[in-house]
């Protein structure tokens, strides 16, 4: 997991290669509130919007995620613990006034 890169991965990338494209102004891996040590992938600050690009594997995406059988426990536990604070930093973005995407 120390391996893993937080940011930047090629999703990442390639949704900034259209943005850009498209030449739209953006800040990268960005806090969006003060007081939440959570990051957006990308944050268009004028228009309130915070892009999260989630992994599947990371975030147990229903379509695509797999569950390890290898210490399976600690990792459904990680997973759905993932998935419990992506919903809490949704709403608290969402009550700041912030569109989530």
């Amino acid at each position: 997991m120390a391996r893993t890169g937080g940011r930047d991965t090629k999703p990442e990338r390639e949704l900034r290669q259209i943005l850009h494209g498209r030449s739209l102004r953006y800040r990268v891996d960005r806090r969006v509130l003060a007081d939440v040590r959570r990051r957006a992938d990308v944050v268009f600050p004028a228009a309130h919007v915070a892009v999260f690009v989630d992994g599947c594997f990371w975030h147990g995406c229903p379509e695509h995620a797999t569950w390890p059988a290898h210490n399976a426990e600690f990792w459904r536990k990680k997973i759905e613990t993932n998935r419990l604070r992506d919903r809490d930093t949704d709403r608290r973005l969402e009550a700041a006034g912030w569109n989530v995407i």
